[in-house]
């Protein structure tokens, strides 16, 4: 059996995949500060789940913002490439990605799993991840339950401030004023797809339209972005993996192509013993 692993680090979220036909073993943790011994720690435990040792794994490519801090990866390869890869696996058919993480947003306009365009934010919190978790957090309810609260809504209540920390102070105030809490998260998330809505169009938005990340499992934000897009928005099985699995996937090709070309991939040779030591 072939192996092939992807390790994408990103800004809050790591994840990990161990691939051969298909994901045989996943991990997804938080991102912490020592980032190369978290690599390490996590690539353990994905072969740990899959009972494979280190060197049966045929090659890694890493991915993320903290791609340089994975010492073992045979490649490091960008987060767009490998989004739009890993995006292909699960929907052939797509055309647009738009990817939501805990501190940037970006769309890929991608064609048979290749970028062929991108956007991203300017680094605002208020268009990530993060604008979730600090309204969450001043609305005293736990972000994976927004999706749902937002469902509930008739009246969205209007959130005019763009920036997070007045966005706060605003959920906050109008809370005491009485507005019902379903209709403050319908705002803030018909807040968020909009900024994100109209980031994406500047990408001339077509079908089929995938959103990944960890706030694509917000139910009430995939609907909100569908609504703005005016396109049916799919979800990946499991939306914080499609950057590890376009890693691994990408992996897969490397040694395929230079097999093709009768040569050998070039790969490090190290173990994960010597990299806990470094």
């Amino acid at each position: 059996m072939e192996y092939y692993a992807g390790v994408d680090i990103g800004s809050t979220m790591t994840k990990v995949v161990i691939m051969n036909k298909g994901i045989i073993s996943s991990i997804i943790g938080p991102t912490g500060p020592e980032q190369r011994r978290l690599a390490n720690k996590v690539m353990e435990k994905a072969l740990n789940k899959a009972d494979l040792a280190f060197e049966s794994i045929n090659y890694i490519v890493a991915t993320g913002y903290g791609r340089i801090n994975v010492p073992f990866a045979d490649k490091q390869v960008t987060e767009i490439t490998c989004h739009a890869k890993g995006v292909a696996d699960f929907f052939p058919e797509a055309k647009t990605v738009i990817d939501i993480g805990g501190q940037d947003s970006k769309g890929i306009k991608i064609d048979n799993g290749r970028p062929i365009d991108f956007v991203m934010n300017d680094k605002c919190a208020a268009g990530s991840g993060r604008y979730l978790e600090i309204t969450a957090d001043a609305l005293g309810i736990k972000i994976e339950d927004m999706g749902e609260l937002a469902l509930q809504s008739t009246n969205p209540a209007l959130i005019s401030n763009i920036c997070t920390i007045f966005a706060e102070q605003e959920v906050v105030s109008k809370l005491a004023e009485g507005v019902p809490l379903r209709d403050l998260v319908a705002g803030v998330l018909e807040s968020l797809a909009n900024r994100v809505s109209r980031m994406v169009k500047r990408l001339n938005v077509e079908e089929a339209v995938v959103i990944t990340g960890g706030v694509a499992k917000n139910a009430g934000l995939v609907k909100a972005l569908s609504d703005k897009l005016g396109y049916h928005v799919s979800v990946p099985p499991e939306p914080l993996l499609t950057g590890a699995v376009g890693a691994a996937l990408l992996g897969k090709d490397i040694v395929r192509k230079a097999i093709e070309n009768g040569e050998s991939p070039e790969r490090k040779e190290r173990s994960l013993k010597e990299i806990e030591i470094l």
